[in-house]
């Protein structure tokens, strides 16, 4: 009993740990390619990235811990909503280290997958936990907006063909 607040601080902090370890790995190279991308005029400044996936994932995690909570822990009614959450999460990690070794076409196809999952996890638990599943409408617009911003970059930024110079 003197330890439920285990659960749920667990649940928030397990999307950073991800987010910061793609950070870590990538802290170097996402500079390095991210100033040499041509960006649209509308990509939010890099400083806000941080804040928002904070923001995000500390929102995330809590849901996760409402669907994980209301279903009763680890039941056999958890593995399609949790494991929904947890294969989205894991597409989230990847994404970094796509973009931070300039693969754009992995991070736009990782990008995409994730959209639908996420899409497919938050319908999943709309008839479980109508709060948790507004805590992901942040995450799906912000989404929303990094798919439109990874599609631009992509399109604008074409690999350079072997043997041509700029």
């Amino acid at each position: 009993q003197g330890r439920m607040w285990a659960y749920p601080v667990g649940f928030t902090v397990l999307p950073h740990v991800g987010g910061f370890l793609g950070w870590f790995i990538n802290r170097k190279e996402i500079p390095v390619c991210y100033e040499k991308l041509k960006k649209p005029s509308w990509c939010p400044p890099r400083k806000i990235f941080p804040v928002a996936w904070t923001v995000l994932y500390t929102g995330m995690g809590y849901a996760s811990y409402l669907i994980w909570n209301d279903l009763g822990g680890c039941s056999s009614k958890a593995i399609v909503p949790l494991g929904l959450y947890g294969a989205q999460l894991a597409l989230n990690w990847a994404w970094p280290p796509f973009f931070g070794a300039c693969n754009l076409k992995m991070a736009l196809i990782d990008i995409l997958c994730l959209d639908s999952l996420v899409i497919g996890m938050m319908c999943s638990w709309y008839r479980i936990n109508k709060v948790a599943t507004l805590l992901m409408v942040p995450y799906l617009g912000w989404l929303a907006m990094a798919t439109c911003l990874t599609i631009r970059i992509w399109k604008d930024n074409p690999k350079q063909k072997p043997g041509k110079s700029e």
